[in-house]
């Protein structure tokens, strides 16, 4: 049977290489794939799975009005599909994680989702938090924060290293953007960003 899969880690854990590494080995047996990404998300290009580690894919793109449970069944008119891997998972609404269930459910084929669980506030994102609730199976993949615990968190930093507290929940940027950390120190780091910027605020007035 079928199932739709979330594998969830923080930044810097290798979601898209695993899933580029689970693409080549479908391929390499003689199996057919079909690879999504998030329309917005060009870091690599438009359309592009992209790893730290060099490696690339191309990949169709999704945005809300995407209904992937109808691409896949268009898809399926021109060849046999084997595998769904979809990257950027937490860019998914909750009706498209609906529409990968029933590709699932009732075409009969495994979907593998790879995304981050928790913005940079440590808030849910909508298409994780429907994974979560929804997904047959749940892998976590490890990364490491900088006191060598396990990370588990996103922390957004400016420019200059320090944390940013407050601001729109999706922000597209290299890894330089972005700290995997631990909760501890998530916590620690976002309340010297929150501090920081109540007195830069109060500066300006």
């Amino acid at each position: 049977m079928a199932k739709l899969y979330f594998y969830y880690a923080a930044m810097n854990a290798g979601k898209s290489t695993t899933l580029l590494q689970a693409d080549y080995n479908y391929r390499e047996r003689g199996m057919e794939t079909m690879l999504w990404t998030a329309a917005h998300d060009d870091r690599s290009g438009v359309g592009t799975i992209g790893s730290r580690i060099a490696l690339s894919a191309p990949a169709h793109t999704y945005s809300p009005e995407v209904d992937l449970f109808e691409a896949v069944g268009e898809e399926l008119k021109k060849r046999k599909l084997d595998c769904i891997l979809v990257d950027e998972a937490q860019f998914l609404t909750r009706d498209h994680v609906l529409q990968l269930c029933r590709v699932s459910d009732e075409l009969g084929i495994p979907v593998l989702c790879y995304g981050l669980r928790t913005d940079f506030q440590g808030q849910l994102f909508e298409g994780s938090a429907a994974l979560l609730a929804l997904a047959d199976a749940l892998v976590e993949l490890k990364a490491v924060c900088e006191c060598g615990r396990k990370a588990t968190m996103n922390l957004r930093v400016d420019a200059e290293g320090h944390a940013v507290a407050a601001g729109a929940q999706t922000e597209i940027g290299g890894n330089d953007r972005y700290v995997a950390l631990c909760r501890r120190h998530f916590f620690e780091r976002l309340k010297e960003g929150e501090a920081r910027q109540l007195s830069l605020g109060l500066a300006r007035k």
